[in-house]
C-alpha cells in the first residue's frame, strides 16, 4: 500500500513495471540524493543504489578515456554529448560488483544516451523527473517490458515531520533537511588551509552521499564522484577501511595492467567485473594460475603483485573524504592517508578531536568541521 502521510496525491507515477517495497525505498532515497547534488552544484547528478544505500553518486563531468574503458562504456553512443549519461556511467562504474542489480536515480529528464546505458546493465529500475520519448521506449523494452520506470514531480516538498514504524511502534521526528554548500566547508581546523574549488565540490558529493547512506558511513570522492562508500558498519575504522579498499580498487581498475587484460570475447561485463576483483585481491588460487586463465583470457596475463599495486596507489591522488559523524580515533586518518586522501570533512565533536587534528596535520591534510551529523537509518 502506498499513500502520502498528509493525504495528498502521490508525487510520482509508475510509468512501467511493478516496483516493490525495497524498490521504493531505494527510489525515494536516491531521488533525494541526486536532487540535492544537482541543487548544490548546478550539475546533472546520478546515483546507483543497492539495499537502501548508494554504491556511488556522481556529477555529469566528462569521462577520460581510461575511465570509459574501466567502466565499460567507451562504446555508448552519445555519451560525450550527455552530462546525465556521464554521471550515471561514473556512478554505476565506481563499484560495479555492488551496483549489479541496482536502482538508478537521475536528477534531470532521461535522454536516449542515458537510457541506452541503463538498458544494457543489470538493474531493477530508475527514477527521474521525466523521460524523452526515445528514452522511454528504450527502457520499456528492458526485462521483457517489466523494467521499473518511475517519474517523480521534481517540485514535490514533503512534510517537515516524518514517521517510521518498528514492531508496531510509530516514531515521528523532524526530517533531516540540512543543505550543504561551499559555505558549509568554512571551518578549517588544520594547519593546512588549502581547499581548492575541486576539493569543495568533491566534499559536497561525499557529504550528500553520506546523508542517504546507512550509518555508520564514510565516503571517498574525487572528480565529482563518490569512489568508495563504507556503509552500515558498527565501527568507524571498519567504514574507513571498507571505503578505502573500494577507492583503491576503483583506482587500480584504471591502471594499464587491468585495462589491457586479454579477456575472452564471450565473457560478459558482469563476469569481467568478478574476474577483475579476483585479479586485484589475494586468493590462494589466482585467476592467472596455470589451468585457470583459459576460462577468462585469450592469453595468460601477468599477475598484479602487491608491490606493483602499492606502487601504483602511491601516485598522487588528492582524494576527499567525508564521515557522517566524528572520527573517534586517529587511526581513520592514517587509513585515509594510505589511499591518497588530502581533504577531509567531518562534524567534529569528539573528545579526541585534538588527536585526530594532529594526525591530519602530520599527514599534511586539510580538515573541515561541518558541525552537522548525518546519521541515516
Amino acid at each position: 500500500r502506498l499513500d502520502r502521510a498528509d493525504g495528498g496525491e502521490l508525487p510520482f507515477t509508475v510509468v512501467n513495471g511493478n516496483p516493490g517495497y525495497i524498490n521504493f525505498l531505494d527510489a525515494l532515497n536516491s531521488w533525494q540524493l541526486v536532487r540535492e547534488l544537482d541543487e548544490a552544484t548546478g550539475m546533472p547528478a546520478a546515483a546507483s543504489f543497492k539495499h537502501v544505500s548508494p554504491t556511488s553518486a556522481a556529477l555529469g563531468l566528462p569521462l577520460p578515456d581510461t575511465l570509459k574503458r574501466a567502466c565499460f562504456v567507451e562504446d555508448i553512443d552519445g555519451l560525450d554529448d550527455s552530462p546525465l549519461a556521464s554521471a550515471y556511467a561514473r556512478a554505476r562504474g565506481t563499484d560495479r560488483l555492488s551496483s549489479f542489480g541496482d536502482w538508478a536515480a537521475l536528477s534531470r529528464p532521461v535522454d536516449a544516451a542515458t537510457a541506452r546505458l541503463l538498458r544494457r546493465e543489470v538493474s531493477d529500475g530508475v527514477i527521474a523527473p521525466g523521460y524523452s520519448e526515445e528514452a522511454l521506449a528504450i527502457l520499456c523494452e528492458k526485462k521483457n517490458g517489466k523494467y521499473n520506470v518511475v517519474s517523480i514531480d521534481a517540485s514535490y516538498v514533503p512534510n517537515p515531520l516524518e514517521s517510521k514504524e518498528v514492531f508496531g511502534i510509530r516514531f515521528t521526528q523532524k526530517r533531516n533537511d540540512c543543505r550543504f554548500s561551499p559555505k558549509t566547508l568554512g571551518d578549517i581546523v588544520t594547519q593546512e588551509k588549502d581547499l581548492p574549488s575541486t576539493a569543495k565540490r568533491d566534499l559536497l558529493v561525499a557529504l550528500l552521499t553520506l546523508k542517504y547512506t546507512q550509518s555508520n558511513s564514510v565516503c571517498f570522492a574525487v572528480d565529482g564522484q563518490a569512489i568508495g562508500v563504507g556503509a552500515g558498519q558498527q565501527s568507524r575504522i571498519h567504514c574507513t577501511r571498507l571505503a578505502g579498499d573500494k577507492a583503491d580498487t576503483w583506482r587500480l581498475r584504471q591502471s594499464e595492467r587491468v585495462l589491457s587484460l586479454p579477456f575472452r570475447s564471450d565473457l560478459t561485463r558482469a563476469a569481467r567485473d568478478n574476474v577483475i576483483d579476483q585479479y586485484l585481491h589475494d586468493y590462494e588460487e589466482d585467476v592467472t594460475a596455470e589451468g585457470r586463465w583459459q576460462l577468462y583470457f585469450t592469453s595468460r596475463p601477468l599477475p598484479f603483485t602487491k608491490e606493483e599495486r602499492a606502487a601504483y596507489l602511491r601516485q598522487e591522488a588528492r582524494l576527499s573524504l567525508a564521515s557522517d559523524a566524528f572520527f573517534p580515533f586517529a587511526d581513520n586518518i592514517l587509513r585515509a592517508a594510505q589511499s591518497g586522501v588530502r581533504y577531509i570533512a567531518q562534524p567534529g565533536g569528539s573528545t579526541r578531536d585534538d588527536a585526530v587534528r594532529e594526525q591530519a596535520d602530520a599527514c599534511g591534510m586539510t580538515m573541515v568541521f561541518t558541525h552537522q551529523r548525518l546519521f541515516h537509518h
